[in-house]
């Protein structure tokens, strides 16, 4: 069961592929994630996790909101984030992606030494994302991941898929001393990893190291069962956002797209009615043992 009552919102703005055709809201530019990122602070959520998009041509085709890690990107939308919410007068940990795949090393691990965000996303493992592609995460760069996190005093979001991960994980920590507790962050309802039910998140809960803080995602359709068991099972966090889901809910048999805000305000209202306590930002660097850094 959680430690605190208190329960760490975490908004995923846009993460590497939802596109606007499926929901016109998802953010591209700095200025839309930046802008999106004070409201989602407004509406109740301590942490923003995000990924950065660029217009790029593809195959001979102009792709507009292309997956990046490009540390431009990357340092527009954080100068934008702290200036914007400073303005706004509120406060969120930011957590940038080191992301997957197609990327060279150095092109993932840039940006945390360049902007040294509170937290960053580590997955550690390799996986048939969605039976569809690599979502390629090899020793080789783990252990850089590592080295950096370390340096750089970034707090790891470990990025849990299936059981073999949380071993994975705490390789990974013992070996590179990165600071304990971990904090897991449960991803549910991939393709090709483990679905989201209430049996699995349960299953996975039991294995989770002494001491360690968790949250949890589920994506599309396993969205609100698990917000719902994670609530049950005394989670410390409930991840949501235009990244992992689209769909907020139906009318009449049509499907009503989600915003950023909208999954935030259901998320701060189901956690609520669960007895729980918003966490600020600051709840949350205490939860997760974060020092913030004011730049």
């Amino acid at each position: 069961m959680s430690k605190s009552n208190k329960i760490i919102i975490q908004a995923c703005m846009c993460g590497a592929g939802t596109k606007k055709a499926q929901a016109p809201t998802v953010p591209y530019t700095p200025e839309e994630i930046a802008r999106q990122v004070v409201e989602v602070a407004k509406a109740g959520a301590s942490v923003a996790h995000i990924h950065v998009r660029e217009d790029k041509e593809v195959n001979g085709e102009m792709q507009i909101g292309y997956k990046s890690m490009s540390l431009e990107k990357f340092t527009e939308t954080v100068e934008l984030c702290r200036k914007y919410c400073g303005e706004a007068g509120v406060d969120i940990v930011i957590n940038l992606t080191t992301s997957g795949g197609e990327y060279e090393d150095y092109k993932r691990l840039q940006h945390l030494g360049a902007l040294k965000p509170e937290m960053c996303s580590f997955d550690p493992n390799t996986i048939n994302w969605a039976n569809s592609y690599i979502f390629e995460n090899s020793p080789r760069f783990l252990n850089l991941l590592s080295q950096e996190v370390v340096k750089q005093d970034v707090k790891p979001e470990f990025e849990v898929f299936y059981t073999g991960h949380i071993d994975s994980v705490m390789y990974y920590v013992n070996k590179w001393n990165i600071p304990q507790p971990p904090h897991i962050q449960f991803i549910m309802g991939v393709g090709g990893s483990m679905p989201g039910t209430a049996e699995n998140l349960a299953f996975l809960v039991g294995k989770l190291p002494a001491g360690a803080t968790w949250s949890v995602s589920g994506i599309g359709k396993a969205h609100m069962p698990m917000m719902l068991a994670g609530l049950a099972l005394g989670c410390d966090g409930l991840r949501v956002g235009l990244e992992d889901n689209v769909v907020y809910g139906y009318e009449n048999g049509k499907k009503i797209i989600a915003t950023n805000v909208t999954l935030v305000e259901r998320a701060v209202a189901l956690a609520k009615l669960a007895g729980r306590e918003i966490a600020t930002a600051q709840d949350a660097r205490d939860i997760l043992g974060i020092t913030r850094k004011c730049l």
